[in-house]
């Protein structure tokens, strides 16, 4: 079965590079154990690290010990839906790739909430 994105079409591909995803595979799909919800594919920001580094998950440093390498600026990786709207509250949301968000993302925040933040793949690369 395939998954659909936020705009009701197939999902995207996330990051490779970082490899990203739930699954690790890349996508920002989901399953009944991602209790977390990391549907949401967002283009970080040094806000938005700084932001989620504050409010207790600290995802710029380097964890080698997990496999995870820690994300930067511009970096493209699937967050926590709750993680994003929190941010957007407080006025720290990353941009987002509607096309590489999944569906679910909606039980969690307004689709115009994330078209207001989405973004072109093609223009950041």
């Amino acid at each position: 079965m395939t998954a659909s994105n936020v705009l009701g079409t197939t999902l995207q591909l996330c990051s490779t590079d970082p490899l990203t995803g739930w699954h690790r595979d890349g996508c920002c799909n989901t399953n009944a154990e991602d209790h977390g919800l990391h549907t949401v594919c967002a283009v970080l920001t040094a806000e938005f690290l700084t932001f989620s580094k504050a409010s207790g998950n600290d995802l710029s440093t380097p964890r080698p010990e997990f496999g995870f390498p820690g994300l930067k600026p511009g970096d493209r990786w699937c967050l926590c839906a709750a993680r994003w709207e929190e941010a957007r509250r407080a006025g720290f949301a990353p941009d987002v790739i509607l096309e590489a968000t999944h569906e679910k993302t909606l039980e969690i925040t307004a689709l115009g909430h994330l078209q207001a933040h989405g973004i072109d793949p093609q223009i950041i690369g």
